[in-house]
């Protein structure tokens, strides 16, 4: 049942970034990290939009009908037969992750969008069936899942369904994170993807995802040390990255248990346990391997985010 009550109108909701592959995880395994969007949504009846970003993307956001956030709140109208009653909105974005480096800033806006309007409506949705939207508005679920969930996910399409295991590992990680100076459209990044790989490169990488979520479920850090590599894409998005390869070492040498490509790129994310206080050193390690390659970044210190997208008290 769809609320129609006018003191219902506006909701805030909270959106976590995200970082999908994890390495041998390819469009399956995703997780929450502790950096987020807000958005404050007003659906109109009338048909006026009104869109307004601060922060990250500001300046590159579009604030007309071409807006993500906005297509995917017509999306869920649309699903559940709201569209013809609400024909506008005011949308406010406050936004800290950054566009196009792979810390799921799409995920988050078609998340955000989604969330808050199924809330306005009184909740039509469950958050299965909001994954199931969101992930055909997105196209694969390894980002919009932990955005959804919160925590370590695991997805799965079969025959248009999604499923998702989401589940919070026994360690306690930090996620040091390089933010090059440069954006990675994942168009681009997946155009350097071979269609076919050879089977012993798929065994390798079913092996180390196998190994990388056991071992964060079971606590077991010693099995980690090469759970985190990959032979599906990182090898081909090398190019697209410069740098990547000595920013692995170098975090590595400095502590990190892995390394990996985060999304599409061009952020790398290097994974620490937080007993170890490594996280500095391994972000001044990575930060200095890249200006070596001639790229400048800026250096983000995460931990896990286990709530997911969340509804704020207005």
């Amino acid at each position: 049942m769809i609320k129609n009550d006018l003191t219902s109108h506006t909701i805030r909701v909270r959106v976590p970034g995200t970082s999908a592959n994890c390495g041998p995880g390819f469009d399956c395994i995703g997780l929450a990290c502790t950096i987020y969007n807000d958005l404050q949504l007003t659906l109109l009846k009338e048909p006026k939009l009104i869109i307004e970003t601060k922060g990250e993307g500001a300046d590159n956001i579009p604030s007309d009908d071409r807006n993500i956030v906005w297509r995917s709140i017509q999306t869920l109208l649309e699903r559940v037969g709201a569209d013809n009653e609400y024909k506008g909105a005011i949308i406010r974005m406050e936004n800290h992750i950054p566009l196009s480096r792979g810390l799921g800033s799409s995920a988050a806006a078609i998340v955000a969008g989604i969330k808050a309007a199924n809330a306005i409506l009184g909740n039509p949705l469950n958050r299965n069936e909001l994954l199931k939207l969101a992930t055909e508005i997105e196209g694969h679920p390894d980002n919009v899942a932990p955005a959804l969930f919160g925590g370590v996910t695991v997805s799965v399409v079969n025959k248009g369904q999604v499923q998702t295991f989401s589940f919070v590992p026994k360690l306690r990680l930090k996620l040091v994170v390089a933010v090059p100076d440069f954006p990675l459209a994942t168009r681009l990044a997946r155009q350097v993807l071979p269609t076919e790989v050879p089977m012993k490169d798929a065994i390798f990488n079913i092996g180390r995802a196998s190994m990388l979520i056991g071992a964060l479920i079971k606590g077991k850090e010693r099995f980690l040390q090469n759970a985190f590599d990959d032979a599906l894409h990182q090898p081909y998005r090398t190019g697209l990255v410069p740098g990547m390869e000595e920013v692995f070492k170098a975090a590595k040498a400095a502590g990190a248990i892995g390394v990996a490509l985060s999304g599409a790129g061009p952020c790398l994310i290097a994974f620490t346990i937080d007993r170890d206080h490594v996280e500095q050193e391994v972000a001044s390690s990575m930060a200095q391997a890249f200006l070596n390659n001639n790229i400048k970044t800026k250096s983000l210190i995460l931990t896990l985010d286990i709530r997911g997208a969340v509804v704020q008290n207005n």
